[in-house]
């Protein structure tokens, strides 16, 4: 590794289910498991992107309790660093609880995300220099008030977003041109170039409209129906064929942290797609939101492995 970085910057958050085993029912204390992982887009992104050997940055805020301490000790065993993470004195790390029925819906949850809400302008103002010295910066749409900062003050960073939701992107729409390159899903890139993308020829036009935004580079996700992305010259649909499906949750992070790798790797658009690809596909197919066993090596291989249908546009 060099000194050169990439940073990402957004929420950890400890997440907490409980499965029933038993039909679910009110008021009573029913057999099943309880599972505590760390998730949090920005932290899975972070966590991807140290597994591909990246040197990673990560800038969020933690609680100084058990579940806090454990998350950055873990930060330290995968490889990414959060020294220059905001950690809260006598305080709770951002926790999501959720307990699930025999079926697997969601009877019931507790948010307790107030401190995420810490991270906040005038704590960015103390990391200006790393914000500043950073080879790409990865965020998300949860904090319009941020990213209108960070976008206004450090106008030579380049900006990766990761939109999370079509209803957070529309918060966002007025500075989207800022960034240099998004990943958004179908719905929305439509909140983004105001049309609906039906179509191949549909991609086309919203590729063309957001590029008009300001948006150098994009890659809109489309499920089972691959990736299309561009960079204002060279335009693709890539997909691969015949996936292993067990939890496509964090699919979406390590589709992230694989356009990060291809980057500082200075790979080539379609390239990048296919390292992104290959990055989602191996998560998948574990039930973890992020694979125990992805690495550099596992991503490579696959890459070469994947039965790839490409078309490219002129």
């Amino acid at each position: 590794m060099t000194d050169d970085y990439i940073l990402v910057l957004g929420a950890s958050v400890v997440d907490i289910f409980g499965f029933c085993d038993n039909e679910y029912t009110s008021f009573d204390s029913i057999p099943g498991i309880v599972k505590v992982s760390f998730g949090g887009v920005s932290r899975n992104i972070a966590e991807n992107l140290a597994r591909m050997e990246i040197n990673t940055k990560f800038i969020s805020v933690l609680g100084d309790d058990e579940m806090g301490l454990q998350m950055i000790s873990h930060a330290k065993d995968i490889g990414y660093d959060v020294s220059d993470s905001l950690i809260l004195e006598n305080n709770r790390t951002p926790t999501y609880l959720a307990v699930l029925n025999e079926n697997g819906e969601m009877v019931s949850g507790i948010n307790d995300m107030t401190n995420i809400n810490k991270l906040d302008v005038e704590y960015l103002k103390t990391k200006k220099e790393i914000i500043k010295n950073s080879l790409y910066a990865f965020v998300d749409a949860d904090n319009p008030e941020n990213l209108e900062y960070l976008l206004n003050e450090f106008k030579d960073t380049k900006f990766i977003l990761d939109p999370i939701s079509a209803v957070k992107t529309r918060n966002i729409l007025p500075f989207i041109g800022k960034f240099h390159t998004i990943k958004p899903n179908k719905l929305e890139a439509e909140v983004i170039s105001g049309m609906k993308i039906e179509n191949e020829e549909d991609l086309l036009i919203a590729a063309e409209r957001i590029h008009d935004l300001g948006v150098e580079r994009m890659f809109i996700t489309l499920d089972k129906n691959g990736v299309f992305y561009s960079d204002g010259k060279t335009k693709g649909l890539l997909k691969a064929l015949n996936p292993t499906v067990k939890n496509v949750t964090g699919a979406g992070d390590s589709f992230v942290a694989g356009i990060g790798y291809g980057y500082v790797k200075n790979l080539e658009i379609g390239d990048i797609a296919k390292i992104a690809t290959a990055m989602a596909f191996i998560t998948i197919s574990d039930k973890e939101t992020i694979h125990p066993n992805l690495r550099l090596e596992k991503v490579l291989d696959k890459v070469k492995k994947i039965n790839w249908e490409e078309k490219k546009y002129n």
